[in-house]
């Protein structure tokens, strides 16, 4: 834990009671945030209630309510956290290869070898519990794929400068970087949610990733 997150309002340290509730606070949390990603991935949004996250986190269905509104909050909290850890994932593909076109193509094999098999209940819950809910977690949902959508138009920007190329036309990298996130909702659809095909992801994978990069190379000059 930061320092500055174990100090008081007015920079006082906390004391070492305080400190031990905010632990519990926030392993309530995590709790709570587990219960529901499992319910919701497994039962479904609809019919997962509150009463029965709250009995899944063995709390109260008061201490659910401290902690969130409703279960539209609980979901977009939950779309928040699988964005961030999708987000810092692919991030990190792109940067570990120095801004070349592996960098694209580690981050499409670990999102078919790694996050796809790994977070079965995060895809279930990105991919298909959060569509059409409301108007609130469709805006957010928005949010979050318009970030990832432009972290792939970056890097296709980054990729395309350092390799002293440029793209057919202005939108090709926009148009790539939101057929990319397509191909990745699709494709993970199709073969996760529709199908229990996880066991061909690799070479699934491996085939729409060949696909993607031959993409990007015919929009290269």
């Amino acid at each position: 834990m930061k320092a500055k997150k174990a100090k008081q309002e007015n920079g006082a340290p906390l004391s070492k009671s305080a400190l031990r509730r905010q632990r519990e606070r926030e392993q309530r949390l995590e709790t709570i945030l587990g219960a529901a990603q499992s319910l919701f991935a497994g039962e479904g949004y609809h019919k997962a209630s509150m009463e029965k996250i709250a009995d899944s986190a063995e709390v109260s269905v008061g201490t659910l309510y401290f902690y969130f509104k409703n279960k539209e909050d609980l979901l977009v909290k939950l779309l928040s956290q699988i964005g961030f850890d999708l987000r810092n994932m692919l991030g990190a593909a792109f940067k570990s290869a120095d801004i070349s076109m592996e960098g694209i193509r580690e981050a499409g094999r670990i999102f078919f070898a790694e996050f796809c098999p790994h977070y079965p209940e995060s895809i279930a819950i990105f991919f298909r519990e959060s569509v059409g809910q409301s108007e609130l977690v469709e805006a957010h949902r928005k949010k979050i794929f318009d970030k990832l959508i432009d972290d792939v138009r970056q890097a296709l920007i980054r990729v395309c400068d350092n390799q002293g190329a440029r793209f057919q036309s202005e939108l090709s990298a926009e148009v790539m970087a939101t057929s990319i996130m397509g191909m990745f909702e699709r494709i993970a659809y199709q073969y996760l949610i529709w199908q229990d095909r996880s066991d061909d992801l690799t070479v699934i994978g491996q085939d729409a990733v060949d696909f993607i990069i031959g993409g990007i190379e015919r929009l290269f000059r």
